[in-house]
């Protein structure tokens, strides 16, 4: 078999292996790969592996040879799964291997924002600490999470992942889900959005992006919340509409936010959150710790093996 991964070096830039895909068949791994170049470098590939690189109805239809695609992430919506259902080609993911990275990554940037360790950090190191009249100071409000709420949008695996985390700090959690969960800790309350919007103390956003909930999280939304809260994506960039957050922030009509994703990656310079007052914005990577890369590598793994075995697994479109 012949394997083509078009944009591995996200997944791995070095620190992991190759040789369980090789193990499989002939494999070529690019780090990444315009969209010119796709059609050429999958030409022949029986299986074709792709993270960001969109693969299209136009070119599934240019690959008569491609029998398999995985995708290298949880979110498969770089793949026209419909074209690739009818040509009885399989589209596989990998759902559950940053579940613990992520949900740590919502309280890495909650707790951020809540302390400003980094910020203070930095002056100690620029020597303020050492001026300073008094034994301590600091320059934003300190926050103590016990006995505030948190709601958490979306209570799938990583929503409920990071609810175990609030409820460890002390916090209360609200939830919401379009799907009614089933066998929910009794810690957790459900509730529709407008209440949680107005109840949060912190509101974390852990949903799939979908048609009907792009740009959830705008102008009317959020003047629902307390001008005391704190808004935390680590989901999908589109979910908020990042115009009216950045308003919100520089208004004071919400304290703070922590987000991992954007509308568009690379984001242009112009994105109105890297001057937002308040926001954090990290480069999407709730997901790349080295423990849930090796996680996802051994899933791409075994979801090939498995197709290859006639057993495919962890299918999204058949």
């Amino acid at each position: 078999m012949k394997i083509v991964v078009l944009d591995g070096y996200t997944l791995n830039p070095g620190d992991l292996s190759w040789d369980g895909l090789r193990a499989l068949g002939e494999c070529a791994v690019y780090d990444r790969t315009p969209p010119e170049q796709v059609v050429e470098r999958a030409r022949g590939a029986e299986a074709v592996l792709t993270n960001k690189v969109i693969i299209d109805r136009e070119k599934i239809a240019q690959l008569p040879e491609m029998r398999y695609i995985g995708v290298l992430a949880t979110g498969y919506n770089i793949v026209d799964t419909a074209a690739a259902r009818e040509r009885g080609i399989p589209v596989t993911n990998v759902p559950e291997y940053g579940t613990r990275s992520v949900a740590q990554m919502t309280f890495a940037l909650l707790l951020e924002l809540a302390q400003h360790v980094g910020h203070h950090a930095q002056t100690v190191r620029e020597g303020r600490w050492t001026k300073s009249p008094d034994f301590c100071y600091w320059d934003y409000p300190l926050v103590e999470l016990a006995g505030k709420t948190m709601g958490i949008v979306g209570i799938g695996r990583i929503g409920r992942a990071t609810a175990e985390l609030a409820l460890a700090f002390g916090m209360k959690v609200l939830a919401h889900d379009v799907n009614t969960p089933a066998n929910l800790p009794a810690d957790i309350r459900m509730t529709d959005l407008e209440t949680l919007l107005r109840e949060s103390d912190v509101v974390s956003l852990h949903c799939p992006l979908t048609a009907e909930n792009q740009g959830l999280i705008d102008r009317e939304r959020l003047a629902l919340m307390k001008p005391t809260a704190f808004l935390i994506n680590t989901s999908r960039g589109p979910l908020i509409v990042a115009r009216d957050l950045a308003d919100a922030l520089n208004a004071d009509r919400l304290a703070g936010a922590g987000v991992d994703v954007l509308p568009v990656e690379p984001p242009p310079a112009d994105n109105p959150l890297f001057t937002a007052k308040n926001c954090l914005v990290t480069p999407h990577i709730a997901w790349a710790t080295g423990a849930a890369r090796a996680r996802l590598m051994d899933t791409v793994v075994e979801n090939l093996r498995a197709f290859l075995a006639g057993k495919s697994q962890n299918v999204v479109n058949l």
